[in-house]
């Protein structure tokens, strides 16, 4: 009676920790513009301080100072490209106003385009900003957030068109900066600088991404959002609530990296990034950097090259990437490879199942190649991995076959030795050596299952290559949970009903995918031999709808892969079984269950 109340109690804690997984941990549905990282919409809070910091104090108070907002009165430079369009301000020479091209906020064809860097002024400011600062022995004006530049050369920046700012301190210091892009994400900043006057002079570029006002992330534990660096190979990632944490260095909150020989730092959204890479063989310091400012906080991610010696008469040049846009897998992997970003690939979040989403996606991005679409591209890979997974399969369907031919003498068992459970598992021990049984043989094949789900889970909810990938019919988005309901028989009735994993109701609204998961478990469940002990069998027996409810807000590919994953599963059981001299009577065990027991008495 004991273990008894210990299964139910253990079968109601499961429904509890789904539903308080559900609505404390899933991921909600996108709200509409919620991916959009920035909002076009003014406030009238005035930015003041800030700056630039460095590896030193001295040059962490380089005269960085002041950084009002607004650029009209100083005007701008437009950027078009086939993927970007926006501007940049002449007003510190500052890249602030990018629009993604090729994506959209929802499926609304007439629906805005996502926002990825936005300027001082709006409600979450987002920007990159370059400058230099004078070394140690230096006295010299240089630019600030405030200088105004003009343009030498150039009117639009565009692919193949760069354009050149110019800017003169008066003191025999002139200041370039030349910025070209190409059809992607990626621009290449060289800044410059020119001495003129009789003495040499010691100066350090420096470029930061600033981050204002935390902004809207999906907040779920299996995504990092915030700010990303790779350093000579080492990952580095910080949400934005470590970033608050940060250690007091000066009279700043930051922490220091150094960087020998490659590397990148950034911010990360779930498919957007923008992120400053020197280049290889460049060394530099990455810095993390947080500042409460007047109208908010501002989170920094800086790149600080060395000191530069510049002789009278002479000039340096330095170079660094700058990557703002979509984390597509085919740009990322090919900036990696032919500008030599060590790690870029990084930038996605692959997870601690590196070793396996890597690979996975790598293997359905191939299949897409020849399919053309991802959903059929998914069902495809399901056959892979199982297929791959076979010989173990076969392994574990033989073992249960033995099972289930054992099964009418683990009933008489039963009866014959009555409650007494440990005289009944010396039997069953005694009977599986016997025969040569092996129970735990069948867990083999689902003990690896579960990592492929869950880095194929990984997988589907990281990469844009998801985002709004459409299947067939209802399904127009896999990054989606399905967006059909048996609460109005699928569209059939004409009343809305609540999004899935919204609400009470919206734990139990899910669509045809979800119920066709559930019933495909449940047929392959019928295939396995049944628990002895009957509240077993009975907990057993409500899992498949459990997991039907619990998946039916995951993501439509996802749950696609299940159903496919279990159709086959149930294939190649129901024929290994038949051909191990079973006898599967599927039909008659599924009557069983609907079948109504006699009153006793």
């Amino acid at each position: 009676m004991d273990d008894q109340k210990n299964m139910i109690m253990a079968a109601v804690l499961s429904f509890l920790v789904i539903v308080l997984w559900t609505f404390y941990f899933a991921p909600p549905p996108p709200e509409p513009g919620m991916e959009q990282t920035a909002v076009q919409t003014t406030d009238n809070g005035a930015a003041v301080g800030g700056g630039v910091g460095a590896g030193q104090s001295n040059i962490a108070a380089g005269g960085q100072t002041g950084d009002a907002g607004g650029t009209d009165e100083v005007g701008f430079v437009e950027i078009d490209t086939p993927s970007l369009s926006g501007s940049f301000s002449l007003k510190g020479g500052r890249i602030d106003n990018i629009q993604l091209l090729n994506y959209r906020e929802t499926l609304d064809e007439n629906s805005d385009t996502v926002t990825q860097l936005a300027p001082v002024g709006t409600t979450h400011p987002y920007f990159a900003a370059y400058g230099w600062l004078a070394g140690e022995g230096t006295v010299a004006k240089t630019p600030d957030p405030n200088t105004i530049w003009s343009v030498e050369s150039g009117d639009t920046l565009s692919a193949g068109a760069p354009v050149t700012l110019r800017w003169d301190n008066g003191e025999g210091l002139i200041f370039r900066r030349t910025m070209s892009v190409d059809d992607r994400y990626m621009f290449n900043i060289t800044q410059s600088l020119e001495n003129t006057t009789g003495q040499a002079v010691q100066m350090s570029p420096y470029g930061y991404i600033a981050r204002r006002n935390q902004p809207d992330t999906i907040n779920f534990f299996i995504l990092h959002e915030g700010a990303v660096g790779v350093f000579d190979g080492e990952l580095k990632e910080m949400d934005y609530d470590d970033m608050a944490d940060l250690p007091l260095i000066g009279n700043q909150q930051s922490e220091q990296i150094p960087v020998q020989q490659n590397g990148f730092i950034g911010f990360t959204d779930k498919y957007w990034m923008t992120a400053i890479a020197p280049g290889p063989n460049t060394a530099f310091t990455g810095v993390y950097k947080y500042t409460q400012r007047a109208t908010g906080p501002e989170y920094r991610t800086e790149a600080l090259m060395p000191v530069y010696d510049v002789p009278a008469g002479g000039a340096v040049d330095v170079q660094t990437y700058l990557f703002s846009g979509a984390k597509a897998y085919d740009a990322i992997t090919g900036y990696e490879a032919d500008l030599g970003i060590a790690g870029f690939i990084d930038s996605i979040d692959w997870g601690w199942f590196f070793f396996l989403t890597k690979p996975i996606f790598q293997l359905l991005i191939w299949v897409k190649g020849f399919i053309g679409n991802m959903g059929w591209s998914i069902i495809v890979l399901t056959l892979i991995i199982k297929a791959a997974l076979f010989p173990l399969a076969y392994k574990s369907y033989v073992s249960m076959s033995k099972m289930k031919k054992l099964q009418p003498e683990m009933e008489k068992i039963k009866e014959r030795v009555g409650d007494d459970k440990q005289k009944m598992q010396q039997e069953m021990m005694a009977l599986y050596k016997k025969e040569k049984a092996n129970p735990a043989a069948g867990c083999l094949p689902i003990l690896l299952q579960i990592p492929i789900f869950f880095s194929l889970y990984k997988v589907l909810f990281v990469t844009i290559e998801m985002r709004h990938a459409p299947f067939i019919g209802w399904i127009t988005d896999l990054s989606a949970p399905d967006p059909t309901s048996w609460m109005n028989l699928f569209g059939a009735l004409p009343y809305d009903v609540p999004e899935p994993g919204v609400g009470i109701l919206g734990l139990f609204s899910i669509g045809v995918f979800p119920i066709l998961m559930g019933v495909t478990m449940w047929m392959q469940q019928k295939l396995n031999p049944s628990p002895t002990d009957k509240m077993q069998a009975q907990i057993f027996a409500i899992m498949p709808w459990m997991f039907m409810f619990m998946l039916g807000t995951f993501a439509s590919g996802l749950v696609i892969y299940w159903c496919a994953n279990n159709i086959i599963t149930f294939t190649q059981q129901y024929t290994i079984m038949r051909s191990q001299g079973v006898k599967v009577d599927f039909l008659g065990n599924v009557a069983k269950t609907f079948k109504k027991k006699p009153k006793e008495g």
